[in-house]
């Protein structure tokens, strides 16, 4: 069987250095047979071993104001290029720590299988920067999205919240020790986050990087918006019109450099 892994690509907010990287990540970390497909608008420096496809058409609106990543509905069509069976769609941002190989053999290959969203535990709420489903298996998911796209993303505010609740069959979710969160499981709390570099944790395979926080702020230990030069200087900045946030949310802001991130997040 060959494992074949997705992403996708639109606008200039990531591109050909976050393909390739992710492209090189799954390459290290994958037994062969595989296959790597970019669905993207640019084309131009992705590297030879990456498959490039157009856009899949998706003639609506998109939501405006809406939290989720409601182009990813572009992927739920009935065909994407010539794949067929079960796809690994990845986000580009994230960093992959292990083997891959377990993601293509967890449950049933007609399943639609998410990461774990940790923000919400009760809920049991997937998060779509890893998730495995068969080529053509969310249609009717795109067909609603299609039909009402703002009234969609209004009800249900993410597009993963869409998938978990409404994917035929029920979705199912990959082991939580696979995917973690960076910002939840890795980084340390205040006051470890000024002593201690960010974990990576043990039996991770991907870390996902949500909320604007990204491998490179990482690496280099800084956190939007902040990017002071040491621990004392964000200390410092807590009394100057540098902070933007509450005393405790502008301490917890500080994250030491992370030299795991950046062995793993390379081409």
């Amino acid at each position: 069987m060959i494992k074949q892994v997705i992403c996708i690509n639109w606008g200039t907010k990531y591109g050909t250095p976050f393909i390739n990287r992710l492209y090189g990540m799954v390459a290290r970390n994958i037994t062969p047979p595989f296959s790597f497909t970019c669905f993207t608008d640019n084309r131009e420096g992705i590297r030879p071993e990456v498959r490039c496809e157009d856009l899949p058409p998706l003639d609506v609106e998109m939501p405006k104001n809406s939290k989720g990543i409601w182009p990813k509905a572009r992927l739920w069509g009935p065909r994407l290029g010539d794949l067929t069976g079960p796809v690994l769609f990845m986000d580009l941002d994230l960093v992959v720590t292990g083997s891959l190989d377990d993601f293509f053999t967890h449950g049933d290959p007609d399943d639609v299988i998410l990461s774990r969203n940790p923000n919400t535990p009760l809920e049991k709420l997937g998060q779509t920067s890893v998730f495995r489903f068969p080529v053509g298996k969310l249609v009717p998911l795109q067909e609603r999205f299609r039909a009402d796209p703002q009234g969609i993303a209004d009800e249900y505010r993410f597009e993963q919240r869409f998938v978990t609740r409404s994917a035929p069959g029920g979705a199912k979710l990959f082991p939580k020790a696979w995917v973690r969160h960076f910002r939840m499981h890795c980084r340390r709390p205040f006051p470890l986050n000024y002593l201690a570099a960010p974990k990576l944790p043990t039996d991770a395979r991907i870390v996902i990087f949500p909320g604007g926080l990204h491998p490179s702020h990482a690496i280099d230990g800084h956190y939007p918006p902040y990017a002071p030069d040491s621990a004392g200087e964000h200390l410092r900045g807590l009394f100057s019109d540098v902070r933007q946030d509450g005393p405790l949310r502008y301490l917890r802001h500080y994250i030491r450099p992370a030299p795991w991130v950046g062995e793993h997040w390379r081409p």
